[in-house]
């Protein structure tokens, strides 16, 4: 019986190191600005470990390992032999938006688990394919959003489920700054985004995702029954190829949704305003809501808390979700279903500024 107790106890100790060891994470691509974030996370975070990294530009991949100090051998410029040599068990993609299905298709029968940044995907085909290959697959695939991370949307989400601003009526969000040239990204970078063949497309693309992912999760992955968008190009000379000034404009049975991005606006800025037929809240950062919930009361203004772990680092969500410590619901916002209607949208928002007309979509 002894022997029995401690054989227990050793298989229990050792599925408690399992548990606990971190994710292999790899990373393919490190034009899109935001791979640093995995670079510059807190060094006590430990959920995850680097085992990887592809990237065929041999320019850039120097670049990085000379500023973070990264050991040669984890750079390959060959996707296929990085992840066959590694084996991680996720990898994170910071190449153009148009790479995602190609990262997809090569993780998927592979079983690695993928997080994308935002959008998706540059074609509804595209995310199409991206979801069909991971129920082949039985893989995760997340699109990372920055208004993710923040308590002020969660807080006004919140407000919207326990019914205290009624039903939606209006949401406006903005999303913008004053162009990626002006604000200093990357040369790597700036191709991607100047590049409709990488991107999709300019601000409608870059900006407009994120009132599209914030709206399909107030409404509970419901679809929009038209799409109506208008773009322009106020810096041809910067950016003659994509829009830099994109509104959006879709339209549900009892709800409407605008939606603007920009590269013209003198700062940049990320908010949303949710109207009610009870009340209204603004989410005016990542931790600051202002709210109003009944007629006869003053605004009042909340200052929140940043969200708690794992839900402030993307990469700590991915490896919750891995490990199966987060349950992702169908219509979160790093969710799959909900992005691919995100693509949905902005395709939809291409073709009626393109057409000069309303898209319907149901």
């Amino acid at each position: 019986m002894r022997i029995l107790l401690l054989i227990f106890a050793c298989l229990f100790c050792m599925g408690q190191v399992s548990a606990q060891s971190p994710v292999r994470l790899a990373v393919a691509g490190l034009s899109h600005g935001h791979v640093d974030w995995l670079f510059n996370r807190a060094p006590e975070k430990k959920d995850i470990v680097l085992v990887g990294i592809y990237e065929p530009n041999q320019e850039l991949a120097e670049k990085y390992a000379k500023r973070y100090k990264l050991d040669q051998k984890l750079f390959f410029t060959d996707l296929g032999k990085m992840l066959d040599k590694t084996k991680p068990q996720a990898l994170s993609a910071f190449g153009a938006i148009s790479e995602h299905v190609v990262v997809v298709r090569a993780c998927a029968p592979r079983k690695i688990h993928v997080m994308v940044e935002k959008p998706l995907a540059t074609t509804f085909a595209d995310a199409k394919e991206i979801q069909n290959l991971t129920q082949k697959h039985n893989i995760q695939v997340l699109t990372n959003f920055e208004t993710s991370w923040y308590a002020s949307n969660q807080h006004v989400g919140n407000l919207v489920k326990e019914g205290k601003l009624g039903e939606i009526r209006k949401v406006m969000v903005n999303d913008g700054h004053q162009g990626p040239k002006e604000i200093g990204v990357s040369k790597e970078f700036l191709e991607i985004l100047i590049n409709p063949e990488k991107s999709g497309a300019g601000a409608l693309m870059d900006f407009g995702c994120y009132g599209a992912n914030l709206m399909t999760w107030l409404m509970q992955g419901q679809k929009p029954t038209s799409v109506t968008a208008v773009v322009h190009q106020n810096k041809p000379e910067i950016y003659p190829k994509v829009d830099d000034e994109a509104s959006i404009i879709l339209q549900y049975p009892n709800a409407q949704c605008i939606i603007q991005g920009s590269w013209n606006w003198t700062f940049a800025r990320k908010d949303m305003e949710v109207y009610g037929d009870k009340g209204y809240a603004v989410a005016v950062d990542a931790t600051t809501v202002r709210q109003r919930l009944k007629e006869n009361t003053p605004e009042e203004v909340a200052k929140l808390d940043p969200r708690p772990e794992p839900y402030g680092d993307p990469f700590s969500v991915l490896a919750s979700v891995i490990t199966g410590k987060l349950t992702l619901d169908k219509n979160d916002l790093y969710s799959l279903p909900l992005n691919v209607t995100v693509v949905e949208i902005l395709e939809a928002a291409k073709t009626s500024a393109k057409q000069q007309k309303t898209i319907l979509l149901q």
